[in-house]
């Protein structure tokens, strides 16, 4: 019996670590999952915020175009209300799904960014539907399109903690007349 007392404090400390090295591993474990598991859904979260940028941006490329064909932008490629209206509700289609998406996946801060973006993108569809000729009023909805891009952006950029990124706001030189 006094082998077995001798050698108790080494088969203690066998146990002790032993049991050390299974709750250190399995920690270490848990937090590997943990991280891959948020870098996974990181990963789905800016798939879904790009989807739904290209959707709305794909209506937006169309509205400069019929507001060119109009009268109200520069847009060197004008399209009629009449040729625009297919490629109009299939960017329409688009979205939808794009928009679920969000709602599903987005945070709060970024689906409002999101919702301003569109409801101002739709007011940019209305004004055209209506065929108003007016370049000072598609102007002043052109900025606040711009800025709610620019808000849509950050939104993402925060959720993502992505660093800050460019406006968007190409300074393009003034259009020369022959």
């Amino acid at each position: 019996m006094s082998g077995f007392i001798q050698q108790l404090p080494a088969l203690i400390g066998v146990i002790v670590g032993a049991l050390g090295s299974y709750l250190a591993t399995t920690r270490g474990d848990q937090a590997r999952f943990r991280r891959e598991q948020a870098a996974r859904w990181d990963e789905r979260r800016l798939a879904c915020y790009t989807d739904y940028a290209r959707s709305l941006k794909t209506t937006v490329t169309l509205t400069y175009r019929i507001a060119s064909h109009l009268g109200n932008d520069p847009h060197p490629h004008p399209l009629s209300p009449e040729e625009a209206a297919p490629h109009l509700a299939e960017a329409t289609d688009a979205r939808d799904p794009a928009g679920e998406a969000l709602l599903m996946l987005g945070t709060p801060d970024v689906v409002a960014k999101a919702r301003e973006w569109v409801v101002t993108v739709m007011n940019m569809e209305q004004f055209l539907r209506d065929q108003i000729q007016n370049p000072e009023r598609w102007s002043t909805m052109l900025e606040k399109q711009r800025a709610a891009r620019e808000r849509y952006y950050a939104a993402v950029r925060r959720d993502l903690a992505l660093p800050p990124g460019h406006s968007g706001n190409w300074q393009l030189p003034p259009a020369q007349t022959p």
